[in-house]
């Protein structure tokens, strides 16, 4: 017999993350590039992150060379946007201080230019392979986020040091690039929150 699924996370009724969604009124659009095997993943970050930025899109695939909506994204965004990898050229993103603003630097106006980033969602490995395969990922100005930043992803592990989730790595970035600190930190509260809820179902796996 088939599930019920929940009509807005998509999930089953009993692992409905809905009460964990939050609404915010992001600034910097977000698009979200996420693998295929990624879509039904239990553990995935990114149905709760969608669900709770007012501005944002998942776009689903490996290939994007001949995604209309992709490319649409790159004309609409032309010279406003940037990819979240970390590649040897990216730029250190992080919040900008008075001083920082008066000095003009690239990192600023970097900063201050952009409208909408893209985010790769799926492991290290899948996601080094979506970045070679689109070319068009090469051309755009790559940041990244501060190595101090520790994640809270429990229910999924990896051998990265300083890995983040792909929710983290959002709010982080976006938080940075808005100059806003506290914008995304209830959604960062909820993200334990679903570690936790998660986590309950694999306890009752193992008492059963």
């Amino acid at each position: 017999m088939a599930r019920t699924l929940c009509l807005r996370c998509q999930r089953p009724e009993i692992a409905c993350i809905c009460h964990l969604i939050v609404t915010l009124d992001n600034k910097i659009d977000v698009a979200v590039l996420q693998h295929p095997t990624e879509v039904s993943q239990a553990k995935g970050t990114v149905t709760l992150l969608h669900q709770s930025l007012n501005l944002s899109q998942v776009l689903v695939g490996e290939d994007f060379t001949q995604d209309e909506n992709f490319t649409r994204l790159l004309t609409k965004y032309e010279g406003k946007l940037a990819l979240l990898y970390p590649s040897e050229d990216a730029i250190e993103v992080d919040y900008l201080s008075n001083d920082k603003r008066i000095s003009k630097n690239a990192n600023v106006d970097l900063m201050v230019e952009i409208r909408c980033i893209i985010i790769l969602d799926g492991t290290w490995k899948k996601a080094y392979r979506m970045f070679m395969v689109n070319k068009a990922l090469h051309t755009l100005p790559h940041i990244v986020l501060p190595q101090s930043l520790e994640g809270n992803y429990d229910i999924r592990k990896t051998k990265k040091s300083h890995a983040l989730s792909s929710l983290e790595a959002c709010c982080h970035a976006l938080a940075r690039l808005e100059n806003n600190p506290d914008m995304y930190q209830s959604l960062l509260d909820n993200f334990i929150k679903f570690n936790q809820f998660q986590l309950s179902f694999r306890h009752k796996e193992q008492k059963n």
